[in-house]
C-alpha cells in the first residue's frame, strides 16, 4: 500500500511539475526570438542579391585541403583520388585569374596560397605519423598499409583490368595443355583461383610486378588530369575526374579489394542527375558494381536479403532516371540492355545451379571467377564511356578564376 502511494504520489508531482514548467514557457512567448527568423532573413537576401547560379556556390579551399587530408590519413585507400585533389587545389586555389578562353594566367600564381596548403597536410601529417616516425616504427606502418606480398588480386578478385588478364591466361594455359603447348611439369604450382592471398607466377602471359600496376595506373588517370587542367569544366570537371582517378586505380591497382568500387559508385550517383549521358553510365556502373559484391555475403540467409535489396534499389533508379530525362534518347542502348540482363542468368547459374554440378568439388571458385569477369567487362566499359565523355566535352568559358 505504501508503495502504491508513493507511486501515486510521483506521479501527481511530475504532472504539476509538467504543467508548471508549461505555463512558464507560455509566459516567456513574447521574449521568444527565433534563430530560424534570422536564417530565413539571410537566405532571403542571398537569393534576391545573387543570381540562382550562385545560390549554393561556396569556395573552402583550406577547409578542403584539411579535411581531405584528414580523411586520407584515416584510410589511405583514398590516395586514388588524391590526383583529383591536389591538381583541383593547385590550379583553382593556388593560382588567382584566368584568361578570358578559361586558359591559367600563370603570372597569377600564389606562392603563399601554395605554402598554406603545403603547411596543411604537412601539419596533418605530422600528427598522423609522427608518433610512428619518433618510434622508428614508420617502415613498419608502410609495409602494413601497402603488402604488396600478398600479389596481384585478392583471394577474390577485384572486377577490373587484372581479373581480365588473369582470366585470359588461365584460358590460354587450358589451350596449351590440351595441345601440349606447355609441359604441364612447368606449370606455376601457386594459382591465381586457390583462394589464397599469396604471390604467384602466371603460365602464358607476363607476369605482372607492382611497378607495372602503378605505372598502368598513373597512365590511366593522367588524361583526366590534364583535362581538369588544361579544359576545366567546373565542379562537375572535379567531380568527373575524381571519379576516373578512382576508377583508373580500381582498374589497374596492385591488390586492389573488390569493395573498392564504391569510390566510384557513390560520387557518380551525383552526376547522373546532370545529364543523360551520365546517368547511362552511372546505372551501368552501379549495377555492375554492387552485384560484384555478391559474393562478399554467401551465406544462404543473406541471398534473398541482397537479391531483393539490389532489384529494388536498380529498378528505382532506373525508372527514376528514366522518368527525369524521358525527352532524352533511351538511357540504354541493345547492346547495354543486354549485358545488364545476363546478370540474372549468371546468378540463377552461380547460386542455384552450380552447387548441384560435379564441379562444385573440383573447381570451387568458378562462380567468383565468372562473377568477376562478367563485372570487369561492365565496369570497363562505364570507365571507357566516361573518359569519353570528359575528353570530348567542351570546356567552359569564364572570365573569372573558376
Amino acid at each position: 500500500m505504501a508503495a502504491a502511494g508513493l507511486a501515486t504520489g510521483g506521479g501527481n508531482w511530475f504532472s504539476a511539475l509538467a504543467l508548471g514548467v508549461t505555463l512558464f514557457k507560455c509566459l516567456l512567448i513574447p521574449t521568444y526570438h527565433s534563430t530560424d527568423f534570422e536564417v530565413h532573413r539571410n537566405w532571403l537576401a542571398i537569393t534576391h542579391s545573387l543570381p540562382v547560379s550562385q545560390w549554393y556556390y561556396e569556395k573552402r579551399y583550406m577547409e578542403g585541403a584539411f579535411l581531405f587530408a584528414v580523411l586520407l590519413h584515416f584510410k589511405h585507400i583514398y590516395l586514388y583520388v588524391a590526383p583529383a585533389y591536389g591538381i583541383y587545389l593547385l590550379r583553382s586555389y593556388c593560382f588567382t585569374a584566368n584568361k578570358p578562353d578559361g586558359s591559367i594566367r600563370w603570372n597569377s600564381f600564389s606562392f603563399v596560397r601554395l605554402i598554406s596548403l603545403g603547411l596543411i597536410v604537412f601539419l596533418v601529417s605530422a600528427l598522423s605519423l609522427g608518433p610512428f616516425l619518433a618510434l622508428n616504427q614508420l617502415p613498419q606502418v608502410l609495409s602494413r598499409l601497402f603488402p604488396f606480398k600478398r600479389g596481384l588480386c585478392h583471394a577474390y578478385w577485384a572486377p577490373n583490368f587484372w581479373a581480365l588478364y588473369n582470366a585470359l591466361d588461365k584460358v590460354l594455359s587450358v589451350i596449351g595443355l590440351e595441345l601440349k603447348l606447355l609441359d604441364p611439369n612447368k606449370i606455376p604450382k601457386a594459382s591465381m583461383t586457390s583462394g589464397l592471398v599469396q604471390q604467384f607466377q602466371h603460365t602464358v602471359l607476363p607476369s605482372v610486378t607492382p611497378m607495372a600496376t602503378l605505372i598502368c595506373t598513373l597512365m590511366a588517370i593522367l588524361p583526366s588530369v590534364f583535362c581538369l587542367w588544361f579544359k576545366p569544366q567546373g565542379p562537375r570537371g572535379f567531380l568527373r575526374c575524381l571519379i576516373l582517378c578512382a576508377l583508373s586505380s580500381f582498374l589497374f591497382g596492385w591488390h586492389v579489394h573488390e569493395k573498392a568500387i564504391l569510390l566510384a559508385v557513390l560520387p557518380m550517383s551525383l552526376l547522373s542527375v546532370g545529364k543523360a549521358g551520365d546517368a547511362s553510365i552511372f546505372l551501368i556502373l552501379t549495377t555492375t558494381g554492387h552485384y560484384s559484391l555478391f559474393p562478399l555475403l554467401f551465406t544462404a540467409p543473406e541471398l534473398p536479403i541482397k537479391i531483393l535489396l539490389m532489384l529494388l534499389f536498380t529498378i528505382y533508379s532506373i525508372s527514376s532516371l528514366k522518368t527525369l530525362f524521358r525527352k532524352e534518347k533511351p538511357l540504354f542502348n541493345w547492346m547495354e540492355t543486354f549485358y545488364l540482363l545476363g546478370l540474372g542468368p549468371l546468378e540463377v547459374f552461380c547460386e542455384f545451379v552450380f552447387p548441384f554440378t560435379s564441379w562444385k568439388l573440383k573447381y570451387p571458385f568458378i562462380p567468383l571467377l565468372l562473377t568477376s569477369v562478367y563485372c570487369a567487362v561492365g565496369i570497363t566499359y562505364a570507365w571507357f564511356r566516361l573518359y569519353v565523355s570528359v575528353l570530348t566535352d567542351p570546356p567552359i568559358r569564364k572570365t573569372k578564376k573558376q
